[in-house]
């Protein structure tokens, strides 16, 4: 069943399509993300799903009911924003209970609704501290427990994330998933971020210019992206087409590979069955800690960017010397066909 569905749903801002036509179904209880860059129309798309704008054209439902024409209080949904929107003059018990006082819920029903939801975002014994005594994950973790008590079949949550500094980030991730496996409920994250939407997302929609590009598994999204834009925006690619594809691999169309999935050897170096080895100059070396990222720039083509991890069992050593001649070895299984052939054999590469 689905939770949410958008049937050919536009919205217009004087001359600006923030959202052009779009058809789109999220399952019940399905952790569902929207990815693109800014303007791309997620954010839009999730205001006309919360009820804070109205369409141009199409409608949305909510399970199999309409709600396109009904104000956001009478949708069961609920909307976790950025800035977390929680009351800093309240303690976190009154905060989380607000919700549920504004219905009217009777007092001991509202204090045990709201522990439930504290102890849901792992915040119990948190109830009497003020909002400035919290973390910054902790009064995400408030504003998540404020939406959760009112019970909502859908969870729309607005780059809540976005505050937060990287490691604290990563670490909500992780919990964003566990809550959401808890609680059961369907979540609607919006995020410009394509690690976030990874690492915690059943499905993914990448965004571009009010429409969506691709719907899939995070990896399907990686391993398989249905266009060019797909493989730039989700992770980093190297894209072969033009004029180098047929020197390069032996046959037309645009490709992309992932850096990861190359590796670079000394130049003349024997390479397996299946594989091609492209000789080019490292032109640049960046160390990342994890990992290190070669550029090289082939004799015959693009510069591409070889990214491997630095392990204590790696048998290569780190690059340093610019200009240093080497092959770039990449297997033809590893080349996603973006356009024209989507099959390489020993006789066309």
């Amino acid at each position: 069943m689905s939770a949410v569905t958008a049937r050919g749903l536009s919205k217009t801002f004087g001359d600006v399509r923030a959202v052009d036509d779009l058809d789109l179904e999220i399952a019940d209880g399905e952790f569902f993300s929207m990815l693109g860059p800014s303007g791309s129309g997620k954010t839009t798309v999730l205001r006309l799903v919360a009820g804070f704008e109205r369409p141009t054209s199409g409608r949305v439902l909510l399970g199999d009911d309409d709600v396109t024409d009904l104000p956001p209080y009478r949708r069961d949904v609920n909307t976790v924003f950025q800035d977390y929107a929680i009351f800093p003059h309240m303690d976190v018990q009154t905060n989380v209970e607000y919700g549920l006082r504004v219905k009217k819920v009777d007092r001991q029903e509202r204090r045990r609704r709201a522990e439930e939801a504290l102890s849901a975002v792992r915040l119990e014994g948190y109830g009497k501290r003020r909002p400035t005594q919290l973390s910054g994950g902790q009064r995400q973790r408030v504003a998540l427990a404020r939406a959760l008590v009112n019970r909502p079949k859908v969870l729309l949550l607005d780059e809540p994330l976005g505050a937060l500094d990287l490691k604290l980030r990563r670490e909500m991730q992780l919990e964003l998933k566990q809550i959401q496996r808890d609680v059961g409920i369907t979540f609607v994250f919006v995020t410009h971020d394509q690690e976030e939407a990874l690492s915690m997302s059943d499905r993914v929609a990448v965004f571009r210019d009010g429409r969506v590009e691709q719907v899939a598994t995070p990896v399907e999204l990686y391993e398989r992206p249905a266009s060019s834009f797909v493989a730039g925006f989700v992770g980093t690619s190297n894209r072969i087409g033009g004029e180098a594809a047929p020197r390069l691999l032996g046959s037309p169309g645009e490709y992309a590979v992932r850096p990861e999935q190359l590796r670079v050897v000394p130049a003349g170096s024997p390479v397996e069955p299946g594989e091609l080895a492209l000789p080019g100059k490292v032109r640049e070396v960046v160390y990342l800690g994890p990992l290190t990222h070669a550029v090289v720039e082939l004799d015959a083509g693009p510069r591409l960017t070889v990214s491997r991890p630095n392990t204590r069992t790696a048998s290569e050593r780190p690059l340093e010397a610019s200009d240093r001649p080497v092959a770039v070895v990449l297997h033809r299984d590893s080349l996603i066909a973006l356009s024209g052939p989507t099959e390489m054999t020993e006789e066309t590469a």
